[in-house]
C-alpha cells in the first residue's frame, strides 16, 4: 500500500483531533530519547577527559579542550550540515513567524551531534536549546510527512518544544508554560491537550530510563521566612540586571565576533578566549551542573570550595566570593565565544548556572552586612537566583518558577520564587522589552505574540496577498496596446515599467475608459500620457503591520508592490488582504 493511500486510511478512520493526540505523543517518546542520547554523549566525552584532572591546582587541558570542541563542531556544521545550526529557539520563533512553521529535516539530528561535541569538549554553553529545537524539528517533519495544515504543524512544533524541556528537565509543567510563554504561541484551550501529551510522555520516558530524581538534588532546612521578603525583593532586582548584563553583553558581542566575518576569523578569536577564561575558571567548563549542585547541597566553606577545584583559587577558600564575582562576569563572554567560535549551545545552562551564582553571592554579601540581623540561607538563595534569572533573560516568570520548582524540588520555596522571578522580570523589561530569545526578530518586525492582531500580522507573508502579472505596459505603448490587455484582463490596475522591469507608474482603467472606443486615438495617446504614479509603494520587505497602516493612511484599494531593486513583483488589493486576514483569524481561533 502507497504512503498516500495509507494517509487516506487514516483520514477515514482517525480524526484530525485523535490522530494529532498520536503525534503529540510519538513527539514525547522521541524528544525524550533525542535528550537521554545528548545528556549521555555529553557525559561520556566529558568523563573521557577530564576524569582525571587534578582539583587542587591548575589543568592545563582546559587551554585545549574546549578549542578543539569548537574546531570539531564547526568542520561538522560547515561540512556536513552545511547550515546554520545556532540560535535554536529564535530559529524556531522565526520559523513560525516566517516560515509556517517550517525547519528542515537535519534539525531532528545535527544539533544533538554538534552540541555533544561542544559540551563534552568543555564548551560553555547548554544543551536544552539544542533538544528545543530538535524536538520542534521532529513536530516540524512529522507535520509535513502527513500533510498536516500549517496550524496543525504549528502545534506539533509546540508540542516537540514542551516535549524537550519537559524530558531534559524531567520538568512537565514547566515544559507545557515554556511553549505558551518563551514560545508565545497562541494556543486555544484545545491545543493545550496535546502539548500536556507530550509533556506527560516525555517525563516518564525519562523518569523510566534515567530514574525518578529530580535534575538538582535540593534539601529544604530553612523554610519562607517574612522577615526575608526584602532580600527577596532585592534579589529579584539584582538578577534582572544581572539578566540585563548578560543579554545586553551577550548581543554586543555576537555583533562583535560577526564582524570578523569569515568562520575561521571569528575561531581564532573566540577560541583563545574561551580556552583562557575556562583555565583561570574551571566552573566554566560544559553546562557547570556540578557547581550548581554543590552550591545547592553544600553546608559551609568545607563544601563549598570545592566550587574552585581545578583553578588556582582552590588553595585560598577565602577568594570565594572573588571567583564567583569573575564567573558572574565572564560567563557571557565563555558563552558567546564559545557559538562565534563555532560551537552550538543553547542560554538555559548558562542561565541556570549564572543564576545559582548570584544568589550564592548574594546572600555571602548580604550575611557579612546584616547577617547578625536577617541571615540568609545560602543553599536556598541560590536556587531563588536560578528563578530570578530564567525569567529576566527569558522575559518567562512562570517558566522560571515553575522549571526551578520541577528541577529541585524545591516547592517549600514557591512564594520566594515568585517574588524573585517577578521582581526580575520588572526589573530587566524597566530596560529591554524582549527577550535574549527575541530582541533580533522584534527589531524585523518577524516576532509572533500573544497580541492576536499582530500574531496574524507576522504569521501572514507578502507571497499570500500578492497578485501577479504576466503583462506590463510600457510607457511608449499606444492606446491601442492599452485596449488589448485590457480586454483580455479582468483587472483594473495595471503596472508601467521600463524595459529592466522598475516600476515607473500605474494605469488606472477609469482614466482611459473615455477614450477606449475612440480607434482614431488608438495611435495617437501613449501610455506616458494616461499613467499616473501610485498612492504609495511596498516592498517585499515590508512587514504586514507596515502594509495594513499603508493602505489605512492612502486609502488606496490597490498598491503596486517592488522589490529592493524597485522591480516590479505585483499588486496588493485591500480586499484580498482582509480576506486572507479574517481567514486567518478564523483558523487561528477555530478548534
Amino acid at each position: 500500500m502507497h504512503f498516500t493511500q495509507l494517509l487516506e486510511q487514516r483520514r477515514s478512520h482517525i480524526s484530525d483531533k485523535q490522530f494529532m493526540l498520536l503525534l503529540s505523543l510519538l513527539i514525547g517518546v522521541l524528544t525524550a530519547m533525542a535528550g537521554l542520547v545528548l545528556k549521555w554523549l555529553i557525559g561520556q566525552i566529558g568523563h573521557l577527559l577530564t576524569a582525571h584532572f587534578s582539583i587542587a591546582g591548575a589543568n592545563w587541558l582546559y587551554l585545549v579542550y574546549p578549542v578543539v570542541g569548537i574546531l570539531l563542531t564547526g568542520l561538522f556544521v560547515r561540512y556536513v550540515v552545511r547550515d546554520d545550526i545556532g540560535h535554536g529557539i529564535t530559529k524556531i520563533l522565526y520559523a513560525i513567524a516566517r516560515k509556517r512553521s517550517y525547519l528542515k529535516a537535519h534539525n531532528t539530528w545535527s544539533s544533538v551531534v554538534a552540541s555533544g561535541i561542544t559540551i563534552g569538549f568543555g564548551g560553555s554553553v547548554g544543551a536544552e536549546a539544542p533538544i528545543v529545537l530538535t524536538g520542534s524539528a521532529i513536530g516540524s517533519t512529522l507535520g509535513r510527512l502527513f500533510g498536516l495544515n500549517s496550524k496543525q504543524v504549528m502545534l506539533l512544533v509546540g508540542c516537540g518544544a514542551a516535549g524537550a524541556v519537559s524530558g531534559i528537565f524531567k520538568a512537565p509543567i514547566a515544559g507545557l508554560v515554556f511553549t505558551l510563554e518563551v514560545l508565545m504561541l497562541d494556543f486555544t484551550l484545545g491545543s493545550l491537550l496535546p502539548l500536556l501529551v507530550s509533556c506527560v510522555t516525555a517525563a516518564a520516558v525519562t523518569f523510566a530510563i534515567a530514574g525518578t530524581g529530580t535534575l538538582f538534588e535540593f534539601h529544604l532546612t530553612n523554610a519562607f521566612a517574612l522577615e526575608r521578603l526584602p532580600a527577596y525583593l532585592f534579589l529579584g532586582i539584582s538578577c534582572g540586571l544581572v539578566a540585563l548584563y548578560f543579554t545586553r553583553v551577550m548581543n554586543w558581542l555576537e555583533d562583535q565576533f560577526r564582524r570578523l566575518g569569515a568562520p575561521w576569523r571569528r575561531f581564532l578569536v573566540a577560541a583563545p578566549i574561551l580556552s583562557v577564561l575556562i583555565f583561570v575558571f574551571p566552573s566554566l567548563y560544559g553546562e557547570g551542573y556540578d557547581m550548581i549542585r554543590l552550591l545547592l547541597n553544600g553546608h559551609g566553606e568545607a563544601d563549598w570550595r570545592e566550587v574552585m577545584a581545578g583553578s588556582y583559587f582552590y588553595t585560598s577558600p577565602h577568594l570565594l566570593m572573588l571567583y564567583l564575582a569573575g564567573i558572574i562576569v565572564c560567563k557571557v563572554f565563555a558563552t558567546t565565544a564559545t557559538n562565534s567560535g563555532g560551537g552550538c549551545g543553547g542560554t538555559f545552562a548558562p542561565t541556570l548556572f549564572l543564576g545559582c551564582a548570584t544568589g550564592f553571592l548574594f546572600a555571602l554579601l548580604w550575611n557579612m552586612v546584616w547577617g547578625g540581623t536577617v541571615a540568609l540561607p545560602e543553599n536556598n538563595f541560590a536556587l531563588l537566583g536560578m528563578a530570578g534569572l530564567m525569567s529576566g533573560v527569558m522575559h518567562a516568570p512562570l517558566t522560571g518558577i515553575f522549571l526551578i520548582a520541577e528541577l529541585t524540588g524545591g516547592y517549600g520555596l514557591f512564594l520566594p520564587l515568585m517574588i524573585v522571578a517577578v521582581s526580575s522580570y520588572l526589573t530587566i523589561i524597566a530596560f529591554e522589552p524582549h527577550s535574549i530569545y527575541t530582541m533580533r526578530l522584534a527589531r524585523k518586525g518577524q516576532l509572533v505574540t500573544h497580541h492576536k492582531d499582530h500574531a496574524i500580522l507576522t504569521l501572514m507573508s507578502m507571497d499570500s496577498v500578492i497578485e501577479r502579472y504576466e503583462e506590463h505596459l510600457h510607457p511608449a505603448d499606444d492606446l491601442g496596446e492599452i485596449v488589448r490587455q485590457v480586454s483580455a484582463s479582468t483587472r483594473d490596475v495595471f503596472p508601467v515599467v521600463d524595459d529592466a522591469g522598475k516600476l515607473l507608474g500605474v494605469l488606472i482603467l477609469d482614466s482611459v475608459r473615455h477614450v477606449m472606443f475612440r480607434t482614431e486615438l488608438y495611435h495617437q495617446l501613449h501610455v506616458s500620457q494616461l499613467m499616473s504614479r501610485p498612492a504609495a509603494l511596498l516592498t517585499t520587505q515590508d512587514a504586514m503591520d507596515i502594509v495594513m497602516d499603508t493602505f489605512d493612511r492612502t486609502k488606496a484599494w490597490t498598491l503596486p508592490v517592488v522589490d529592493s531593486s524597485g522591480i516590479f513583483v505585483g499588486f496588493i488589493r485591500r480586499s484580498h488582504l482582509f480576506a486572507t486576514y479574517r481567514q486567518m483569524m478564523a483558523d487561528l481561533s477555530d478548534e
